[in-house]
C-alpha cells in the first residue's frame, strides 16, 4: 500500500502490517502478541530519524519562512499555512546536526506536529520525509537511552533493509519530539 503526505514529493509505503492498524500487531515468528509502533522517519543530514505517526498533523512542502527577530538560533521563524501562523523549528539546528552535502532550504520539508501534542501550531524543518514504517517493539534497542529519563531519544531502530541480495541493517533515531519540544519551552 502506497500513500503520498500531502504536501511532499515523497511516497510513503507500509511495508509492514498496514499503514494505521493497531497498536498490537501478532507477530507470527514467535507466536506471541508484541507491541508495534508506528513512525514517519526522515531525514536530518546523512542520519535517519523517527517520530511517533500520531505526533504529525501533515507534511509540507518548503514554504517562505518570515524570520522573527530576538528568537533562539533554532527558530528558523514563522509560515502562514492555510491561514495559521505556524511557527517552524530548525530540528538540525536544535540537534547539532552537520551535513556533508548543503541543502537549499527550499529544498527541505516540514512536518507540522499534531495540535494535540503541542497546544500551538508548531512543525520542524527536516531534509526530507522518507517513509511511514511500523515497527516492533523487538526492533528497538533502547539501551541508548538506558537509565537517562531526560533523553529526547526513545531508542534506535533496527530497521532490516536488503541491498543487492544482502541482509543489512540501518540505524534509524526514534525520537520523543515531545520531551525535546518540552525541552525547548514549547509545550
Amino acid at each position: 500500500m502506497a500513500v503520498s503526505i500531502p504536501g511532499s514529493s515523497s511516497i510513503i509505503s507500509d511495508d509492514t502490517n498496514g499503514l494505521f492498524g493497531s497498536n498490537k500487531n501478532h507477530n507470527s515468528s514467535n507466536d506471541s502478541t508484541e507491541e508495534s509502533f508506528q513512525v514517519v522517519e526522515f531525514l536530518l543530514g546523512n542520519e535517519h530519524f523517527a517520530i511517533e505517526l500520531f505526533d504529525v498533523k501533515e507534511v509540507v512542502e518548503y514554504t517562505r519562512i518570515t524570520k522573527l527577530p530576538n528568537s533562539p538560533v533554532y527558530i528558523k521563524g514563522i509560515i502562514d499555512l492555510r491561514g495559521e501562523i505556524t511557527t517552524i523549528i530548525d530540528l538540525k539546528q536544535q540537534l547539532a546536526i552537520t551535513s556533508s552535502t548543503v541543502l537549499s532550504e527550499e529544498e527541505t520539508r516540514i512536518i507540522v506536529l499534531d495540535d494535540r501534542l503541542t497546544h500551538a501550531k508548531i512543525g520542524i524543518m527536516v531534509d526530507d520525509v522518507l517513509t511511514v514504517s511500523t515497527y516492533y517493539a523487538s526492533q528497538i534497542d533502547q539501551t541508548a537511552t538506558a537509565g537517562d529519563e531526560s533523553s529526547h531519544i526513545l531508542g534506535i531502530i533496527k530497521k532490516k533493509i536488503k541491498d543487492r541480495d544482502k541482509d543489512s541493517t540501518e540505524l534509524v533515531i526514534w525520537l520523543d519530539v515531545k520531551l525535546l519540544l518540552r525541552n525547548m519551552g514549547h509545550i
